[in-house]
């Protein structure tokens, strides 16, 4: 989902088009997102999207043949789309952000350039999946996970806690991508829950421990491949493959770490409206939609394999229900990415 370089340079230009076309605002009069009829919403939106590409597709599709409002999106990370947001402020032609992990929404919100959302929104979503503040919400989840070759680790050697994964015993048995958002969050919520000194002696065994990987489906077959026993990821990985082929993930077993521990941390993937979005109405239409029935059921019944988590819709059936997951308790308006990033590069990780 990386963002070419150059498409990063042009995106001045592409956004000045952008904004030309909304201030043109075309598209026919349609029933707000929630189907209550209750307001009309036309035009179009642009959205900033660092979801799965063909996920967020399935939401714009849906909403767009619901309202007739036309949705352009602009593809990149976590942390390039969020710092893009940040240095375009008040002139950004983004009426919506998206993101997999929580730290690029709060570094935008900390830079003070969201709306409130709608409490239409935040009525369904469950205050464990949005940040305190409300200028956000969570949109989609995914759990943290340890993915192993049941045939090098038996049940009774897996590690109680994600912490363990710093002692000596675990030397060279493990992977992760740390340049990634997905792995950062993880640190993130592992420096909120635990404190800086704690984060930092982790990140300093982790560094002694672990094998190195670009990306998490890389580090997922390194293990299928027996490079490597053990691989910290999130957990769609290992579902998505095993609902293709299974060819990278045969080999492979998903642990769960439960009982609240760091490991067990559930990633909220983001959504929040612009202060500066041309057209705020289609915008917070287009957030209440994808967090609304419609929207969640695209995560039930699709292959993305990320939980539902609004609107009282029940994961896909082939995860483990969210209840069970036993993740702890973490405010996503409070992940400092900035923070993250400065530990891991002192620790050598970055």
């Amino acid at each position: 989902m990386k963002l070419r370089k150059n498409a990063l340079a042009g995106i001045a230009l592409a956004a000045t088009a952008a904004l030309g076309l909304a201030a043109c605002g075309s598209g026919s009069s349609a029933p707000a997102a929630g189907g209550s009829g209750d307001s009309k919403v036309s035009g179009e939106i642009t959205v900033y999207n660092a979801q799965h590409e063909s996920l967020t597709k399935e939401w714009v599709d849906a909403f767009t043949q619901e309202t007739g409002v036309k949705v352009t999106v602009r593809q990149g990370d976590d942390s390039e789309m969020s710092n893009q947001i940040v240095q375009e402020g008040a002139a950004s032609p983004a009426d919506v952000f998206l993101t997999e992990n929580s730290p690029a929404m709060a570094q935008v919100e900390n830079a003070g350039l969201f709306a409130d959302v709608d409490k239409a929104t935040v009525d369904q979503v469950p205050a464990a999946y949005r940040p305190s503040t409300n200028k956000w919400t969570g949109i989609a989840a995914r759990s943290t996970v340890l993915v192993y070759d049941k045939k090098k680790i038996s049940e009774d050697e897996l590690p109680k806690s994600m912490l363990d994964l710093a002692k000596p015993e675990w030397k060279g048995k493990w992977a992760a991508s740390p340049s990634g958002a997905d792995f950062q969050a993880i640190v993130a919520a592992l420096l909120e829950l635990k404190g800086e000194a704690a984060t930092t002696e982790w990140l300093k065994g982790m560094k002694e421990n672990f094998k190195a990987y670009k990306g998490n489906s890389t580090a997922m077959k390194a293990v299928n491949a027996g490079e490597v026993d053990a691989a910290l990821i999130y957990h769609y990985y290992y579902y998505g493959d095993q609902a293709k082929t299974g060819e990278n993930s045969k080999n492979v077993t998903p642990y769960f770490f439960k009982h609240q521990d760091p490991g067990a941390f559930l990633s909220v993937s983001g959504g929040g409206v612009l202060k500066s979005a041309k057209n705020p109405a289609a915008a917070q239409a287009f957030l209440k939609f994808i967090t609304g029935k419609k929207g969640q059921e695209v995560l039930k019944n699709g292959t993305s394999f990320e939980y539902a988590i609004a609107s009282d819709v029940e994961a896909n059936p082939k995860l483990v229900p969210i209840k069970d997951l036993q993740a702890p308790t973490v405010d996503p308006a409070k992940l400092n990415s900035a923070k993250v990033t400065e530990l891991m590069t002192q620790a050598g990780l970055l």
